[in-house]
């Protein structure tokens, strides 16, 4: 702007020059005259375009001018300390757009599920279907020990959906999966093979800053984890096998809970679960029934789940679960978590008007690290005093006592193995998975019998050792992140267990092998493959 003032000038006084110079020597000469008019008119056309130039300029000037204010606006120290860098949400862990992704306002609704078509070969007739009860398979002297076992299913086909939102600072996922391994009539396998519908999860989960809330139905914060204490079953430990009980040591359970968890760091997380639940004397999933004392028989089968009752047992306050997760960010990656877990079991003595309580509980070291690249070695170990629930009711929790005082049984397990991703589209796997259940009793004096668990004479059911090892692969066949992928899977077993007592005549323990072949079609939102 100084230049062209500057210019400006300089043409007016070179005008002025000129004009000066014309009247003082009195317009002597007509050519003079009419040299200066032209002279005069070049240095007007110049000043008019140089003020064109200057308001140009001066209109730039104005816009930029506004959009420096905008920008100081946009980036005032007090408007960015309201939100401390620190204190801003993670962004939820939206899966990537696909064809079948939804948009409803800030919300993104993602289907997940895959369809799968399972062959299982057994060679004794479990007649658990594709799920193996793994504490009741036949002794081969039995009938069922004698005849094989072969099924088709469609029941482990999953459908559900998740849905991500940001409500102002505070992420949202929500989470809703169901299969068909339902309540099954006794006619299902006869002609229309129609498999009951069957909630397995469905939560939401709440994330602001370093704290995290989910409510709802979900896996146990006691199953093992492969990744901090997420609830999604991608980061979930639950092994790679077909089986849809999975693997004997297991610890699982899928329960209503409400489950607090704290992030200190972003390789840290402490959580604590309270989740339904159930006063276990065994007969679920294959597990054994303890046996009461005779004169109180009656009174406390209503006070102990034994795979029958439902929702008819009472239950003195949730069960109490916490586990700390660390994630270090080594050159490869590992992941270590300690779980712990109190159970609170309360029963009525009727013959005595007596109240009788016992406190148990349990505890989990897990990890697993990948000791070469996609070489993964995987350690879950669990001990229990009344907590043999939680080994997909394998283990009752406790026995009763002739007087009416519950007395805990110990339980513990493990599932160690290792998993290695060959290629990109394959997957091995090996584990062996153990339980062991400690036996409980005591002299029942109105029938001068013993009761509990495990005694001399007791049922070849009341297992002391269920072990299984197994090895499988998984093949992807076609993959394509907007279309899904289709997958080839196959597993192997071999199952054991022994009892405390077999009685004269029958075998000392019951062994089954077993093949499960298995071919899936995942949604492309569906949960990636457990890492």
């Amino acid at each position: 702007m100084h230049r062209i003032g500057y210019l400006t000038a300089i043409g007016v006084l070179t005008i002025l020059g000129l004009a000066g110079s014309a009247v003082a020597q009195g317009g002597a000469v007509g050519a003079d005259a009419a040299s200066l008019r032209t002279e005069i008119e070049k240095q007007r056309a110049l000043i008019e375009a140089q003020q064109q130039q200057l308001e140009q300029l001066r209109a730039a000037l104005a816009g930029q001018s506004a959009r420096l204010e905008e920008l100081s606006r946009a980036v005032k120290p007090e408007a960015v300390a309201t939100v401390p860098a620190a204190a801003m949400p993670a962004p939820a862990s939206a899966p990537a757009p696909s064809p079948l992704q939804l948009h409803i306002g800030t919300a993104s609704i993602t289907p997940v599920g895959f369809m799968d078509f399972t062959s299982v070969f057994r060679t004794s007739t479990g007649g658990s279907g594709i799920g193996t009860n793994f504490g009741a398979i036949p002794y081969a002297n039995t009938t069922a020990g004698k005849l094989t076992e072969s099924r088709f299913s469609g029941q482990n086909s999953r459908v559900g959906f998740r849905v991500d939102a940001q409500a102002g600072q505070t992420s949202v996922l929500g989470y809703l999966e169901s299969d068909f391994l339902g309540f099954s009539p006794g006619n299902a396998a006869v002609s229309s093979n129609s498999n009951s519908l069957r909630l397995r999860l469905y939560w939401v989960d709440l994330k602001r800053n370093k704290l995290e809330i989910l409510a709802g139905q979900s896996w146990s914060l006691l199953t093992p984890n492969r990744k901090g204490l997420s609830p999604l079953p991608g980061d979930l430990f639950y092994g790679q096998a077909i089986d849809v009980n999975y693997l004997a040591g297991l610890t699982w359970g899928r329960n209503p809970q409400l489950r607090l968890v704290y992030h200190p760091r972003d390789t840290v997380a402490v959580g604590l679960s309270l989740e339904a639940a159930e006063q276990y004397g065994g007969g679920s999933a294959g597990g054994s029934v303890v046996t009461l004392p005779a004169a109180l028989a009656a009174s406390y089968a209503s006070q102990l789940n034994t795979g029958g009752n439902t929702f008819g047992v009472p239950n003195l306050h949730p069960d109490v679960i916490g586990k700390i997760a660390f994630d270090p960010k080594w050159k490869r990656a590992a992941h270590f978590e300690i779980a712990g877990l109190l159970s609170d079991f309360r029963f009525y003595n009727p013959l005595t008007a007596q109240h009788y309580t016992a406190t148990g509980g349990g505890a989990a070291f897990n990890f697993n690290v990948e000791a070469a690249k996609n070489f993964r070695f995987v350690v879950n170990s669990y001990y229990s005093d009344g907590g043999g629930r939680w080994l997909f009711g394998q283990a009752p929790d406790l026995i009763i006592r002739p007087d009416g005082k519950p007395s805990l049984i110990h339980a513990a397990s493990t599932v160690s193995g290792l998993e290695y991703q060959a290629t990109p589209n394959t997957l091995w796997y090996a584990y062996y998975g153990g339980i062991y259940i400690k036996r409980n009793f005591s002299a029942d004096p109105a029938t001068g019998q013993l009761s509990g668990y495990g005694y001399t004479g007791s049922p070849d059911s009341q297992n002391r050792a269920i072990q299984e090892a197994t090895f499988g692969v998984t093949r992807t066949l076609w993959k394509n992140s907007n279309y899904g992928a289709l997958s080839f899977m196959a597993q192997y077993a071999y199952l054991t267990r022994s009892p405390w007592y077999a009685a004269a005549g029958h075998a000392p323990n019951a062994a089954v092998n077993m093949v499960f072949l298995n071919l899936r079609y995942a949604l492309p939102g569906a949960p990636p493959p457990a890492k």
